[in-house]
């Protein structure tokens, strides 16, 4: 069950606190207690509510409380208790909707429609469909981190009062069943205007007097000038002058204010002021003109019509807000990414196959220009392109700003030329008296072409706009159906090896390194692999770039020098202490910043000893970055671990960068021992590499040896070591440990 919002400290006035406390018993006031049934399944709640009002009265009697703790529970409470005035539901219970249900078993089956129920949620963001607020008379819906103790008791008093009213006149029913319709009328209005005009109309008929007033959106504190009218009927539209009131409408506005000023309805015998409580940004006042003074009756129908339409009016302006926000860019007033999901999906939807380009604009450098001007300079920079583009594109194009400084423009494809597009930035941008000069680099998909869902045509054009951006800045690129394939299965890989890592499917095979001399092993490298539940072996040159593209590699990285580590100290239990453990390390491991940390862990919980552990990084790796390379080479040396350049001779390192790098050891690509036998100077560039390796003091060890004649070679070249399947394969490691020990009985005998 989602946890509840509560707070802890000492009970202050406007403080709800969850305590521990045992509900106060009923009073036996004038007239009985009000009952108060708390539906919700965490238990502090219940204590909480009744500790912040059970010591409360309202309207002179005080409040019981009945308790429920599931949606079953208070359908049977419900079913056997009467006279409940108000219910405090919490809407996720049992089920995510279990509140919901349960309001409309109260309405729908029990047929009980004068009791008040409030909404509550602890859950952050989550709402309420709004066919339940608007079809079943919820009264209030709340948060319950927003529910301080006063405004608890705000809630439950104006529940109670309304319910009060609606008992009392029980006996005009014609008049209830008009403020019921009304209200759920009203609820139906999803715009503002539509329904503050709505709100002027119900109270006329209610009334029973021709519609005449006015209703304003007054901000706290705000001059009766800062008011904005959200509607006007009868003759008072004549007092309001482009949404405010006119000079003429000074009595109207000192009416209005008297009325925000009480925070209550205040009745005349020529005119009424209506208040409306809001709960967002303003408060909101109705003013209506009267033929005839308002007889009690109806002035309690009123009341309860404008109680339990505050809430609302107030949440038709924040879902207004609201619509905006998910909707629209705050900066640059465009579509957002969402809504343009929303037009892709109009068009997708349309009949045949529609004739029509989505395309994405990406800014060139971007980032580059905010760092170095400024947040509000970029900013500054977005809102001048919007505005351009939006100026110069057909009307028949929709215009969208989708994140960062990624635009969208949807349209005909006729009329969506990417180089007439481009051209649009060829001129500058003047931002804070600055000519800035920019280029947009296009990612295309045109839809006729596309199958798939709106979201999914937008991913196939970032592929396509990432593609450009890789070949050509300032170009553009369209998606085609191979790209996407490309990229839809190197996620299913990306997915599958997370699962796989996770479920143990990757493993280590060790390959023994030979002494060509004594052609006795002195030790061996660790070889990533991984075979799937299938038993299906993925090729490590597939998943281990994936790994690094995702950041994988980082966790399977540190775990691959655990794993060597401990298998490492089980070869030197069997009695092979001369023996060292080569480990790959990957480009995106090397730079974490907590790669040292990780390799001293390690060696630390296995006991290795350092100096019998060699790291391979690779030769292009090497060439990157040179000063961060050799301050971390320097760390990992102070370890006392080795470093190996694996594949040299591929990577065109400089010769003199090379001397300041502390490496141990060169190892000698695989392509160059196989050329060794194929011609006359396939043996050049290996004999380059040994003697390279032998003036500059490092150890050299060939990969890839697979027959005796490349061995025999690479001996009389001067080169040392090596290792391949002419010596051995890749081995488990118990296969290790049993071939070194086979090794040793040879070599005795």
């Amino acid at each position: 069950m989602p946890p509840s919002n509560t707070l802890s400290g000492a009970v202050q006035d406007d403080d709800l606190v969850f305590v521990d406390e045992t509900p106060a018993a009923p009073g036996s006031g004038p007239g009985g207690a009000w009952r108060v049934l708390i539906v919700d399944d965490d238990a502090d709640v219940h204590s909480t509510t009744t500790f912040a009002l059970g010591s409360l009265e309202m309207h002179g009697r005080p409040l019981e409380f009945l308790h429920a703790y599931s949606r079953a529970q208070a359908e049977r409470v419900l079913e056997r208790e009467r006279d409940i005035a108000v219910v405090l539901l919490d809407v996720v219970m049992e089920q995510a909707d279990a509140g919901l249900h349960l309001v409309r078993y109260i309405r729908d089956t029990l047929g009980l429609h004068d009791v008040r129920i409030i909404l509550r949620t602890g859950q952050p963001g989550y709402a309420p469909e709004m066919d339940a607020i608007r079809g079943y008379d919820i009264n209030d819906y709340r948060t319950k981190s927003e529910l301080t103790r006063t405004k608890l008791y705000t809630s439950v008093a104006a529940a109670i009062r309304a319910y009060e009213q609606l008992r009392a006149l029980d006996a005009s029913r014609t008049g209830l069943a008009q403020v019921v319709r009304a209200n759920a009328e009203l609820m139906a209005l999803h715009s503002m205007g539509e329904m503050t005009q709505g709100i002027l109309r119900e109270a006329a008929l209610l009334l029973g007097q021709p519609a005449d007033g006015l209703l304003c959106a007054c901000a706290p504190a705000g001059r009766p000038a800062a008011w904005q009218v959200l509607a006007s009927c009868g003759d008072c539209a004549a007092l309001v002058a482009d949404g405010a009131l006119a000079p003429a409408a000074a009595p109207l506005a000192d009416a209005i204010a008297r009325t925000l000023e009480r925070r209550a309805n205040v009745y005349a015998d020529d005119h009424l002021t209506l208040y409306f409580r809001g709960k967002s940004h303003s408060d909101f006042a109705a003013y209506l003109r009267l033929r005839e003074p308002v007889d009690a009756l109806r002035r309690g129908l009123v009341d309860v019509f404008a109680s339990s339409i505050a809430v609302g009016l107030d949440n038709v302006a924040l879902m207004t807000d609201l619509q905006r926000a998910a909707f629209y860019d705050p900066l640059t007033g465009l579509p957002n990414r969402t809504r343009l999901v929303e037009l892709a999906e109009d068009a997708l939807g349309s009949h045949g196959r529609p004739d029509a380009t989505l395309c994405l604009v990406d800014i060139d450098h971007f980032a580059e220009t905010n760092d170095a001007l400024g947040h509000q300079f970029g900013d500054a920079l977005l809102v001048a392109v919007a505005q351009r583009l939006r100026a110069r594109l057909d009307a028949r194009l929709a215009l969208a700003r989708i994140g960062g400084d990624i635009f969208a423009v949807l349209g005909p494809c006729a009329e969506l030329d990417p180089l007439a597009l481009q051209s649009m930035f060829t001129g500058p941008f003047s931002i804070e008296g600055q000519d800035v000069r920019v280029s947009a680099t296009l990612g295309l998909v045109r839809l006729r072409e596309h199958d798939g869902s709106a979201a999914d045509a937008l991913k196939d054009a970032d592929i396509a706009l990432k593609r450009a951006k890789t070949q050509q800045r300032g170009g553009h690129f369209y998606f085609s159906r191979g790209m996407g394939v490309e990229i839809r299965e190197r996620v299913r890989l990306m997915h599958a090896l997370r699962s796989g890592f996770a479920r143990g499917e990757l493993f280590l095979a060790y390959q023994p390194q030979i002494d060509l001399a004594t052609r006795h092993p002195f030790g061996a490298e660790a070889l990533l692999r991984w075979r799937t539940e299938d038993g299906r072996f993925v090729p490590p040159d597939r998943f281990i770039p994936i790994a690094e593209y995702s950041g994988l590699i980082i966790e399977i990285g540190a775990w691959v020098l655990r794993e060597a580590c401990a298998e490492l100290m089980r070869v030197r239990a069997a009695g092979h202490l001369d023996f060292t453990m080569s480990v790959n390390v990957s480009q995106v491991q090397f730079r974490h910043p907590q790669f040292i940390p990780m390799l001293r862990r390690a060696i630390e919980e296995s006991g290795a000893p350092p100096e019998r552990i060699e790291l391979e990084i690779t030769e292009s790796m090497a060439m990157e970055e040179p000063d961060l390379l050799i301050e971390r080479l320097a760390e990992i040396k102070r370890t006392g671990v080795s470093i190996a350049i694996d594949d040299f001779g591929t990577g065109f390192s400089s010769l003199s960068y090379l001397q300041r790098l502390q490496v141990d050891r060169l190892k000698i690509d695989r392509a160059f021992v196989t050329e060794i036998t194929g011609s006359a100077r396939g043996s050049s560039i290996a004999e380059m590499v040994i003697e390279l390796g032998r003036n500059l003091g490092l150890s050299i060890i060939a990969e890839g040896v697979e027959d005796e004649r490349q061995a025999q070679i690479l001996q009389a070249l001067g080169c040392p070591l090596a290792q391949g399947f002419l010596f051995a394969r890749p081995l488990a490691p118990q296969a290790l440990i049993e071939w070194l020990g086979r090794d040793a009985l040879t070599h005795a005998a």
